[in-house]
């Protein structure tokens, strides 16, 4: 199981499509390869043996590891040096599809149907701290989209953000969070639960989900009372332009 684990971690190291045919190349030609010397592997297992030692694993059960490598992020000061924007932190929420298939499906399976059938998928909400201009960033612990027992509606994107703020929240939140989202999140009951958890949000508001707030933006635009703000700015080949009313 430490190989498996291991072996499949230390894809992330390697930029090539199959890393473990990479890595068997490198093995027989100078007799050691980087899943040894990197991260400790011994047998490289082979991709359906790795698939069948960690398919059974819970993901939870590796939420200690990322709580205990938050901690030394903290320790060391590089949460704090990761604050912008009213010297909070910058938590982006999204969810991602990471598996789909017409044919191959699990009782986990979200189900998509239309005209020429169904889609069977997997999806997960991928809390991540960012910041503005910075090339790293800190995942956190994810929360998985799959039917629930006993609720008659798919699960979504949104209700996994629910149960990540239910259990997550508390730990987070004095840390002082502003949430960043996408048009998803922007309704009122999910605003006014963050706020109630302590956090603050910057969430993308469409016009067409929105049309009661953009007629008022339009009022105060006649009436003069929305400033604007252009900000030039180079990118290397070009120059753009930011627009803020």
């Amino acid at each position: 199981m430490v190989d498996a684990g291991l072996s499949a971690f230390s894809v992330f190291f390697m930029q090539r499509p199959s890393f473990l045919d990479y890595q068997r190349t490198m093995g027989e030609t100078p007799g050691k390869n980087n899943a040894q010397t990197l991260c400790g592997v011994h047998p490289i297992p082979t991709d359906n043996h790795l698939r069948s030692l960690l398919d059974d694993v819970e993901p939870s059960a590796v939420h200690p590891m990322l709580s205990f490598v938050f901690k030394g992020l903290q320790q060391a000061g590089v949460v704090d040096s990761d604050r912008s924007v009213s010297q909070t932190l910058r938590l982006a929420l999204d969810g991602t599809r990471y598996c789909s298939s017409r044919k191959v499906h699990c009782p986990q399976c979200s189900t998509q149907r239309h005209a020429h059938g169904q889609t069977y998928s997997h999806a997960v909400l991928t809390p991540v701290l960012v910041k503005p201009g910075a090339d790293n960033v800190m995942p956190l612990a994810p929360e998985f989209v799959q039917p629930r027992d006993g609720d008659e509606t798919p699960d979504c994107e949104r209700n996994a953000a629910r149960r990540w703020l239910d259990q997550w929240g508390a730990t987070y939140a004095p840390l002082g969070v502003t949430v960043l989202g996408d048009d998803l999140y922007c309704h009122e009951p999910f605003c006014r639960t963050w706020l109630a958890e302590g956090f603050q949000f910057l969430l993308v508001c469409k016009p067409p989900s929105h049309p009661e707030l953009y007629d008022w933006v339009e009022f105060l635009a006649r009436s003069g009372a929305i400033k604007t703000q252009v900000v030039k700015r180079g990118t290397g080949k070009r120059h753009e332009i930011d627009t803020y009313r």
